[in-house]
């Protein structure tokens, strides 16, 4: 039976620690649980049952340019005598005992003042008396916790997203006002001849008149802005007609009460902007937790160690390098500009940019591009190209990720085009044959027809159901940036999946060994030797290695960066890398790690991708969609491929994140609407170049490029039910939009002939908008149950 860790919950793999009658995973967790329990804050794990956060394994001397002052300035929000205030991004923030922990960190450490935690944003504000605590200490210490700050150029330039909390007071002014003018216009709806209701209606009148002017004249105003902006683009979208409405709405009303005619339709006004408004904050609900919008700013460094002449260290921002300054960049470190390596080793992982755990050796004179990390001892680079010129940076700041969405080509919109036009010609005639009848009864027709016309269930209909949709997806761990992604995912007919981390596990490979039988004894020192390495291959074949963790010193332990490593253990030379280092010759096409003993050579342990489970029914469900497979990989895997996906419309590979952009766009100069399936900064600009990019994430809180749609990447085996949703949803869309139609056409049959009322007008109008509402809420409840039965 398995054992989990108290602290964290997780699975203990690989140490087994007993402390306090319980058991810990790693010292990290059990430094935790020493700190908690010392400080009488036991209660943390009352809270919620594995909810405690494995602390990382990284160096805690990477915070150490905190203490620069002018990195400290740059980073601290407020700085004043003994007391600085600092906001860090923790994106693993994730329950209430995180919180919990988070805002009682004064009791474990003295010199914090305090601490508050915007769940919502996933970030930290702390005060601290800088004099005793530094911020580099700060830092490490919430990073022994379990709670590591992200810190980039991003977070450091702190622009935070304010509330706009203007359609909330649009919204507020709406309700006021809506809730006295129904409470001012009751005794004049039952009041019949009244003495005292007949004396002071006219002060009741002008009330009403006074709570709709900012009504109509600051709650509306978006209405007014969107139609003009539609008029400008000469596309007559759905807010012309609203804003006809409002405006024939609000002249009726002010005639009827100038004539003493009647008391006009000031409270139905304000209730329909009050639910129109509602409607348009369901809309903005998103998940402000996920960011769609990433640059290079998200993954760079705030600051870097540039080296003089003299070999001094100094610690200054990244924005301060300049072409010809030399910088070091040591294990683990993102190198942020483009560069020539001048003193080291370079063993370069790029998997953050191209997808692929392959490193890349590099000796000194070589090019490094921006973006790769460094495995191993640290580099002297030559900066060659400043922050904003290098390649990744170019990369981000082509057109396809300035393209900017106008949202008039949705489907309400389209139908408002013709509605519009229809409304008006039906007014106009019917004007001018009543003209010729009676003057009165035109005024009322005219007046009649726009009120009843107004398209508030349409303009309704949208905003509730893709609100709902948003909501399901959510749920159901597919973040959509807004509403008009849902109408673009329902016109694709064309998906480019990116191989690596996309249709494969990123953490998982398939592990084949061809060589002589290894003994029990050697596996136990190879597993020993591969705990020493950070290579991404060596952890995944330490965990592919099922023997007891016993663990045995290391002599003599030697790495050749790009080559491979090699240590004596209890009296055997091993070596562990790649095939000329092993003295072998390399097999085409083959990722692999070759073994030796005492220079005699073992085996290799050959690696292949491990496609995610239910790939090949998940494709048999696309067939209304071409296929297409773009990977920066070999084509090693590409018959594997083929027999996965049979219906495939083409395969690229070997592909550069410019190359899949370009990729993206021939296909769409083909008239093919197109949607990405990538996770690494390499498919960033295909992801923006594409009509929809879901980009694909194991940790939702890691770094995902820019795109319209986060996806968990356990989720893309279901990718049909999503697209189905989406399409779903259209259809209620249009199913609002009969009904609203049935309301109009026997409304307007009404209106024309000259027996409805404008009162009565005023009155269908929210009925029918209640009636959209509800259909919308019980149709998106029903197709969610119907697609992901667990979470509708």
């Amino acid at each position: 039976m398995s054992e989990n860790c108290f602290h964290c919950g997780q699975g203990i793999e690989k140490e087994r620690i007993l402390f306090d009658e319980k058991t810990f995973c790693c010292n990290g967790c059990k430094s935790v649980y020493e700190i908690l329990n010392i400080n009488n804050l036991t209660n943390f794990y009352e809270l919620n049952k594995k909810a405690g956060i494995r602390p990382g394994d990284e160096n805690s001397s990477q915070f150490e340019y905190l203490d620069t002052p002018e990195i400290f300035e740059k980073v601290t929000d407020f700085s004043e005598g003994k007391t600085s205030l600092v906001t860090f991004k923790i994106p693993v923030i994730h329950c209430s005992s995180c919180i919990w922990l988070l805002e009682s960190l004064h009791t474990l450490n003295e010199h914090i003042n305090y601490s508050q935690v915007n769940f919502t944003r996933k970030t930290l504000q702390i005060s601290f008396n800088h004099n005793d605590l530094k911020l580099s200490e700060l830092a490490v210490f919430l990073t022994n916790l379990g709670y590591k700050p992200v810190i980039s150029l991003e977070t450091a330039d702190k622009n935070v997203d304010h509330l706009d909390k203007s359609l909330l007071i649009k919204f507020a002014i709406a309700g006021f006002a809506f809730g006295n003018s129904m409470f001012l216009a009751f005794p004049e709806y039952v009041g019949g001849e009244d003495f005292w209701m007949e004396h002071y209606k006219g002060l009741f009148r002008t009330l009403m008149f006074l709570l709709a002017c900012p009504v109509v004249f600051y709650s509306a105003s978006d209405y007014y802005k969107s139609a003009w902006y539609g008029l400008k683009n000469k596309i007559v979208n759905i807010d012309v007609p609203i804003v006809l409405g409002i405006l024939v709405l609000f002249g009726r009303s002010i005639y009827e009460v100038v004539t003493n005619y009647g008391p006009g339709y000031f409270d139905t006004l304000c209730g329909l902007l009050f639910f129109m408004l509602m409607g348009k904050i369901f809309q903005k609900r998103t998940y402000s937790a996920l960011s769609y919008d990433r640059d290079y700013k998200s993954f760079y460094p705030i600051a870097v160690t540039k080296v003089d002449f003299e070999g001094k260290q100094n610690n200054i921002l990244l924005s301060e390098i300049k072409v010809g300054d030399r910088i070091l960049v040591r294990n683990q470190e993102i190198i942020p500009v483009d560069a020539i390596l001048i003193n080291g080793e370079g063993n370069i992982d790029n998997s953050f940019i191209t997808g692929e755990s392959e490193s890349i050796s590099k000796q000194p004179g070589d090019k490094i591009f921006a973006g790769g990390k460094q495995i191993g001892s640290s580099l002297e680079l030559e900066v060659i190209k400043d922050v904003d010129q290098s390649y990744l940076t170019q990369l981000w700041n082509k057109e396809a990720f300035k393209k900017h969405e106008t949202g008039l080509d949705t489907l309400t919109n389209n139908v408002s085009k013709y509605f519009t036009f229809i409304i008006l010609g039906i007014a106009l005639i019917s004007g001018i044959y009543w003209a010729f009848i009676d003057l009165k009864i035109m005024f009322q027709v005219i007046s009649a027809i726009l009120i009843i016309a107004c398209p508030c269930a349409l303009a309704l209909s949208a905003p509730f159901t893709f609100g709902h949709i948003m909501r399901i997806l959510g749920r159901n761990k597919f973040y959509v940036k807004d509403t008009l992604t849902i109408e673009k995912i329902a016109k694709l007919n064309t998906i480019v999946f990116d191989k690596t981390g996309t249709i494969t596990h990123t953490k998982k490979s398939n592990i084949r060994y061809e060589g002589v039988e290894i003994s029990d004894f050697d596996q136990l020192n190879i597993k020993t030797l591969l705990k020493n390495s950070n290579h991404p291959l060596s952890k995944s074949l330490y965990e592919f290695i099922d023997v007891n963790d016993d663990y045995f010193p290391v002599e003599n332990f030697r790495e050749i960066s790009g080559k491979g490593y090699e240590a004596r253990v209890r009296g055997s030379l091993y070596k562990i890398g790649s095939a000329r280092y092993n003295n072998q010759e390399p097999k085409n096409l083959e990722t692999a790690v070759y073994i030796s003993k005492n220079d005699e050579f073992v085996g290799k342990f050959i690696f292949k991708n491990e496609y995610r489970p239910k790939l090949k029914e998940l494709f048999t469900k696309l067939t209304s969609y071409k296929i297409f497979i773009l990977s920066g990989d070999n084509s090693s895997e590409e018959n594997q491929l083929k027999e996965l996906i049979p219906n495939y419309q083409g395969m690229a590979f070997n592909q550069s994140p410019e190359d899949k952009l370009n990729y993206i766009k021939n296909l769409q100069d083909q008239n093919m609407k197109v949607a990405m399936l990538g996770d690494g900064l390499n498919d960033a600009g295909a992801l923006k170049q594409s009509n929809v990019g879901i980009a694909i994430s194991d940790d939702t809180n890691s770094f995902t490029p820019s795109s319209d749609v986060i996806m968990n990447g356990d989720k893309v085996v279901t990718l049909d039910n999503y697209l189905n949703v989406c399409k779903g949803s259209i259809t209620i869309v249009k199913m609002t939009f009969i009904i609203s139609f049935l309301y109009n056409i026997v409304g307007l049959s009404y209106a024309v002939t000259g027996h409805m009322h404008p009162l009565f007008a005023a009155i269908i109008m929210p009925i029918s908008s209640i009636t959209v509402v509800t259909f919308t809420t019980i149709s998106t409840w029903i197709l969610g149950r119907k697609h992901f039965k667990k979470q509708a």
